[in-house]
């Protein structure tokens, strides 16, 4: 198993991003959000994600930094449980969405939940 998150994987473009918005479809698991879209992108990675986290509920930079590291911390642990299960492309957006301040093992363990929720939604969207 690859326990990293390379720079190809790692959704940076704006156009992409502006899609994920308007077109994609979500999954949550609370407090975790993901956004996803099925596109087809030049480089030869299975899925695409970016991380973020509101500045409404985090008002310091320090505290977003510290949650999004811990967003892609969970995410690099666990990227085995997405790319098993992907037959297409994909693009997400990981979002932490309340106020509370949950520990690393809460939130990885929130993240394998989320992620099974998609590979679910996935199945269903198949059929």
């Amino acid at each position: 198993m690859d326990f990293s998150y390379p720079k190809d994987e790692k959704l940076k473009s704006k156009k992409i991003i502006d899609l994920l918005f308007s077109e994609g479809k979500s999954v949550s698991k609370f407090p975790l959000r993901l956004v996803y879209i099925k596109h087809d992108y030049e480089e030869n990675v299975p899925l695409k994600i970016g991380v973020s986290v509101s500045k409404k509920h985090f008002k310091n930079a320090v505290d977003r930094n510290y949650y999004k590291r811990l967003l892609r911390e969970s995410y690099r642990l666990n990227k085995h449980l997405l790319t098993e299960n992907l037959d297409a492309k994909y693009c997400c957006m990981f979002f932490y969405q309340t106020s509370d301040k949950l520990s690393h093992s809460e939130i990885n363990a929130k993240t394998i939940q989320l992620f099974e929720k998609f590979i679910k939604a996935l199945k269903e969207a198949k059929n």
